[in-house]
């Protein structure tokens, strides 16, 4: 039976794509060879540059996922045998890690607890201890999606500037780029690994990469093999306007739109809404069904994706499962450690307040479904709260006599 009614998108990505993005993508096919597409090329490689805020970097888009772009930061950069310094704290960071030593690099990992981020001092005392200078880059994941965790890149930088470490700084920005504050040039970023599924509020199916200088320095002296990800490649097509290969048209049309959209709200404004709309669905978790978040403390909370600790004895998976088939709404499923202990509710992209209440609504109805005695009704309470106390713009306060007016109004024109 089909069920009526939009599904209510709330993985942490794909993402909601807007009315206008899409409209955007429906073009018809054309010659990427012209002379006329160097204007679109050109456009969207400068616009990104801000999305990153850096100014000296080069952007490459590739046909791919972030997953294609962790595998170009690294052949285009590293040698087979160089040492990389990691850390595993979620699916994320480990599926880094385990592509890392497939592609024959000499990994450092670090397990911490599931739940916390990157360990900024360890990292500091293993690079103050690497005197020779082995460790040539250091991978960190600035949003885990599977934990709902955010790392203190800022402070990873500052750690590799404390040891006087020449290594690479490599970062995954694939669920935080244009939705949780990233700051490319400020905080020393060499390579940054992104996507076009999640704050770029498109399709999946673009990889999206932000190099430094410095980077770009190492492509020479770096033996991975590489082919469809070469720099050098890419460059050479990119500084006549061109690609290597035939592009997506419909998605570079779709990331046009995106960022132009991404400017009309403004960066800075884009932030402040994801922190403002998180700490609803926090409330709602927290203070209305009284459950705890994977992520152990403030710290580490991120402001693109939830992940739900369901109490003992029951499987996320069933919560999981029945707001799909009852409720037409998708939940994040819980991944590795956390498989069956947690869902995710994704609050990033293209939302606003009252479609995370359906995300937020529909998870409650479901957790009461498999017997989770939570308080129906208490999470939208909890979370409509939170917002109406701390509307970043102050509603006007409309009067009996000016609803009657406008009520009035309304009648002489029908």
């Amino acid at each position: 039976m089909r069920m009526a009614g939009r599904n209510f998108l709330f993985v942490p990505g794909p993402t909601n794509v807007p009315d206008r993005v899409q409209r955007a993508m429906m073009v018809a096919m054309e010659d990427h060879r012209s002379s006329k597409f160097p204007e679109l090329t050109r456009s969207v490689l400068d616009d990104l540059k801000k999305v990153f805020k850096t100014e000296t970097g080069s952007m490459f888009v590739f046909p791919s996922s972030g997953t294609g772009m962790w595998e170009a930061a690294l052949t285009n950069t590293l040698s087979p045998g160089d040492k990389v310094l990691a850390s595993r704290f979620g699916q994320f960071s480990h599926l880094w890690i385990d592509m890392a030593k497939r592609l024959g690099f000499d990994v450092q990992e670090l397990d911490v607890e599931w739940g916390t981020g990157v360990p900024v001092e360890q990292y500091e005392e293993i690079l103050r201890a690497d005197k020779e200078h082995r460790i040539k880059a250091v991978l960190a994941c600035h949003n885990e999606t599977a934990t709902g965790v955010t790392s203190d890149i800022a402070g990873v930088r500052r750690a590799l500037d404390a040891a006087k470490h020449p290594a690479l700084l490599a970062v995954d920005t694939v669920s935080s780029l244009g939705s949780i504050d990233f700051r490319m040039d400020e905080w020393g970023v060499d390579l940054a690994v992104s996507g076009s599924q999640k704050g770029l509020m498109l399709p999946a199916g673009m990889g999206i990469l932000g190099v430094s200088q410095k980077a770009i320095g190492c492509m020479e002296g770096a033996k991975s093999r590489r082919c469809y990800f070469d720099f050098g490649d890419m460059l050479k097509a990119n500084a006549t306007g061109y690609f290597p290969y035939t592009p997506s048209l419909p998605m570079l049309y779709g990331l046009r739109e995106s960022l132009d959209i991404i400017e009309e709200e403004g960066l800075e404004n884009i932030f402040f809404r994801h922190a403002y709309l998180a700490e609803g669905v926090r409330a709602a978790i927290t203070q209305g069904w009284g459950l705890k978040l994977c992520a152990k403390e403030p710290k580490w909370y991120s402001n693109t994706v939830s992940a739900i600790v369901v109490p003992e004895g029951f499987n996320a998976a069933h919560v999981i499962d029945v707001a799909f088939r009852r409720y037409n709404l998708a939940l994040g499923a819980g991944l590795s450690k956390v498989a069956g202990k947690v869902f995710r509710i994704g609050h990033l992209g293209d939302l606003n307040e009252l479609m995370l209440m359906g995300a937020i609504a529909g998870a409650e109805m479901s957790m009461l479904d498999i017997g989770i005695q939570v308080t129906p009704g208490s999470g939208v309470a909890a979370a409509s709260n939170y917002w109406r106390t701390h509307d970043p713009i102050p509603k006007k306060r409309v009067s009996r006599e000016e609803v009657i007016y406008a009520s009035q109004q309304m009648g002489s024109v029908n």
